[in-house]
């Protein structure tokens, strides 16, 4: 039935298959395959299997749209990723779960039949995916200071990944944000590592209570570290700090995020004092992987080999010293092919060990044992009912009026009575794509309605009596003195990470400053409505706002903003960064003796 050169690739594998015609073909299967052994039994078996070519492609992370299936099978592939707004067309979850499954199929063509990861930045919910419920951003979840809650959230944006196969998610990002100029600042559970030590739940809700469960995805916890310490707030710019400060301020949520078990730490572009994370030996074999203990994946950042030397592409050199720093996991793109040729060069030329690149396939295949990837290879299409489901965005909702910051609440002007006749405006009022923010469908987000989800608008439409008046101009035009108040809702346009810094000022912009200004002429009572990764300079113009909430960037579900400006929700939420009294006190921090408009943890109640 198969050829003599066919059984021996089948014996030499173990590998029990049936064939495409006449029945079962039988091969003692290899211990590596049988989930009975323990995972460093199979793991050992597996290693003393591979070449050195199927060790390096295990290391080797190209993006979805730079590999083929038959490369996947040729080079054995060990991952893929999706960058920000990569997507099959159409984006839908079950168009994913399609994809998925062909490139896993690939990958298990492979003689050793070794599974895939697919990872993705999953950073405030499955958010690549069009019609996948959307999270708040993590300054929102700080401000909440729910734990349990950014647990259920690490949880459910699990159940819409598996749904599509997706198994390993960028996210959490532990950073500490010192400096709000940086355009990751939303990123950030906020400015001490404290907190940001504490909502490393997340971990436990994306992985479960193990690796392996139902709805169980590799978390990882970025970027390590320092990268919210740089100088001038510059995303992929220098820590210009003391080890002290380091070890202080940046280590601890890594620190528990390895105590809670993540399986993977993403190096940061940034470097420390002058030298590049991506190449920081110290800090990732000594710190991370020795004192720390991590016994999980090393990842690199997205072309984050590249950078080292400042200059674009890779050299051998950058290479080799990356993976001799410790790193397991090459994310590179494009050039995959070029990284595996330079990579064997260096590790036959002696330049790289082979027991380094052996500690890297036993943590990558040590991950992929334990999510039962060699079992259950393929996308669990049963949790694609999760995917933007009621239950979900009924959490979703939640965890936004929980992240609603008070800071002004003049003559009590808030919670509004479902009666009131109300007059909303701004450019962030009725757009789902301005108040979730970057990392949504696309990797810097964009206005407009790119996903289903209930706008600010639509909440306070919903939460008001149905007999009560709600008009609605974006730019405020039409406002006059019979509302009893009026709602601007307005901030900062979608960004991500460096195209997001403001080196410059902090204010809103002209249309949003018009705006207010049209409703303030009406004579009625305004309540700003901050829609915003950061805090933005505004104290010239609060005195003459009636009440501000900072609403930061909340997601798809709208409507919790209206729970709290309603009274349906009290708010609860407190800053997770000190709120500077103009852009020249940044960096501005807890107990560094600046004086701020508010302190970090400030947040009034209706009670107050």
């Amino acid at each position: 039935m198969f050829s003599s050169s066919v059984k021996a690739r089948l014996l030499a594998s173990g590998v029990l298959v049936l064939a495409a015609l006449g029945g079962p073909a039988w091969a003692e299967p290899a211990p590596y395959l049988d989930p009975r052994p323990s995972v460093e039994d199979r793991v050992d078996d597996l290693l003393g299997r591979m070449s050195l070519d199927d060790k390096l492609g295990q290391m080797t992370q190209p993006e979805r749209r730079f590999v083929t299936p038959e490369e996947i099978t040729r080079y054995g592939i060990g991952s893929v990723l999706s960058s920000g707004g990569s997507a099959p067309s159409p984006n839908r979850a079950e168009k994913w779960a399609d994809m998925y499954d062909g490139l896993q199929r690939a990958a298990l063509a492979g003689p050793l039949r070794v599974p895939i990861m697919y990872g993705v930045d999953a950073v405030h919910g499955h958010n690549t995916v069009v019609g996948a419920t959307i999270f708040p951003h993590n300054i929102g979840l700080g401000a909440s200071r729910d734990a349990d809650l950014v647990r259920e959230i690490g949880a459910a944006t699990a159940e819409e990944m598996a749904a599509t196969g997706v198994d390993w998610d960028f996210a959490p990002c532990v950073c500490v944000v010192r400096n709000d100029r940086w355009g990751r600042t939303y990123e950030s559970f906020g400015e001490v590592p404290a907190l940001a030590a504490r909502m490393t739940t997340a971990i436990e809700g994306l992985q479960g209570e193990e690796l392996g469960g139902a709805a169980s995805v590799l978390a990882t916890a970025k970027h390590f570290v320092g990268d919210g310490g740089t100088e001038g707030g510059r995303d992929r710019g220098d820590a210009q700090i003391s080890e002290k400060e380091l070890r202080a301020v940046h280590l601890p949520p890594f620190r528990a995020a390895v105590a809670r078990g993540v399986g993977s730490v993403m190096i940061s572009y940034s470097s420390w004092n002058g030298q590049k994370m991506h190449r920081h030996r110290y800090l990732i074999n000594d710190v991370l992987k020795g004192e720390l203990g991590f016994t999980g994946i090393v990842v690199s950042d997205y072309k984050g080999i590249d950078r080292i030397d400042g200059r674009p592409g890779f050299t051998r050199d950058e290479v080799a010293s990356a993976i001799n720093a410790g790193i397991d996991v090459a994310m590179v793109p494009t050039e995959w092919r070029r990284f595996i040729r330079y990579l064997r060069d260096e590790v036959v030329g002696g330049r790289v060990p082979m027991s380094r690149i052996d500690d890297a396939n036993r943590r990558i295949l040590t991950k992929k044992f334990e999510l039962g990837l060699f079992e259950r290879p393929f996308a669990d299409r049963a949790y694609l009912k999760t995917v933007g489901g009621a239950e979900h965005r009924e959490l979703a909702r939640r965890a936004v009026a929980e992240s609603q910051v008070l800071l002004k609440n003049d003559a009590d002007v808030l919670p509004l009575d479902d009666e009131d006749k109300i007059f909303v405006a701004g450019r962030s009022a009725d757009d789902i794509g301005m108040q979730s923010g970057g990392w949504t469908i696309t990797w810097q987000g964009e206005p407009g309605p790119i996903t289903p989800g209930t706008t600010i608008l639509d909440g306070v439409r919903k939460a008001a009596d149905p007999s009560a008046t709600v008009a609605y101009s974006r730019d405020g035009k039409g406002v006059d003195e019979s509302y009893d108040a009026a709602i601007a809702v307005v901030g900062e346009k979608p960004y991500a990470e460096y195209h997001g810094d403001r080196t410059g000022g902090l204010g809103l912009d002209a249309e949003d400053l018009k705006t207010i200004d049209r409703l303030r002429g009406a004579g009625v009572p305004v309540i700003v409505v901050l829609v915003s990764g950061r805090p933005m300079d505004i104290a010239a113009q609060l005195p003459r706002w009636d009440a501000l909430v900072a609403a930061w960037l909340p997601g798809t579900e709208g409507a919790g903003v209206a729970d709290v400006l309603y009274g349906d929700a009290d708010p609860t939420g407190r800053l997770p960064v000190t709120w500077m009294r103009d852009a020249g006190q940044q960096p501005i921090n807890q107990g560094d003796g600046k004086k701020p408009l508010f302190p970090f943890g400030f947040g009034l109640t209706y009670d107050d």
